[in-house]
């Protein structure tokens, strides 16, 4: 049985080969760029700041300003909150064998039938993609049942750019249907074990060195 995230289902659109060989038969990695260990690091410092208050790096203090803005909000805080759903769309626990998809949202403040979302980014946001606010949402309201708006946002730090979105509980299956297609298609190439591949201007940076479209940068 097929389990997804943003993420890896994010691969797949991308180019179906490389998703077979790294999360299904593994026999090739993707190795982390400068730019993917900045984010961790990045991601570790803020989360450590909202959660604790630890004091931020000096090269990192120039965020300081928009997270404090976030610790302004009234609620329950949960920093990098891991949730998961099954089969039946039902919540269940982040590393079930049961589980269908799941996530971690990097900032959840709960104020009774209101939430806040907040996806940190340290790339540039002349891309912003804010399909994972959409499935973080759906995974809030399933655990959350008592949340109806929910204001999200993708936080470009480096840029201070901040790039919302509002959802209601009414809009639930209009945000499940962003996602169904895309998973319907995971679920067929999995079943039939056809993952063709789909060149694109990432080929420069895949893992695959088998595949007749690889390219060194």
């Amino acid at each position: 049985m097929i389990n997804w995230s943003y993420s890896s289902l994010k691969d797949f659109i991308s180019c179906p080969k490389q998703y077979y060989h790294t999360k299904v038969a593994r026999d090739f990695k993707k190795e982390p760029t400068e730019q993917m260990l900045y984010g961790t690091e990045v991601h570790k410092a803020l989360e450590d700041y909202v959660r604790d208050g630890t004091p931020l790096a000096k090269n990192y203090e120039l965020f300081k300003p928009q997270l404090d803005a976030l610790l302004s909000i009234a609620g329950s805080r949960y920093c990098e909150h891991e949730m998961a759903l099954d089969y039946d769309r039902k919540p269940c626990g982040f590393h079930d064998d049961n589980r269908w998809v799941r996530g971690i949202v990097d900032l959840l403040i709960v104020d009774g039938d209101k939430a806040f979302i907040v996806d940190y980014k340290t790339g540039s946001h002349k891309y912003a993609d804010p399909r994972q606010l959409k499935l973080m949402a759906l995974m809030t309201y399933t655990h959350f049942p008592a949340v109806d708006k929910i204001k999200a946002a993708l936080l470009f730090v480096s840029k201070n750019v901040f790039i919302p979105e509002e959802y209601s509980r009414s809009d639930i299956s209009k945000l499940w249907a962003e996602f169904l297609p895309n998973v319907e298609r995971l679920k067929l190439a999995d079943e039939n074990d056809v993952w063709p591949a789909q060149p694109n201007s990432l080929c420069g940076w895949c893992p695959v060195r088998t595949c007749k479209f690889y390219r060194e940068r």
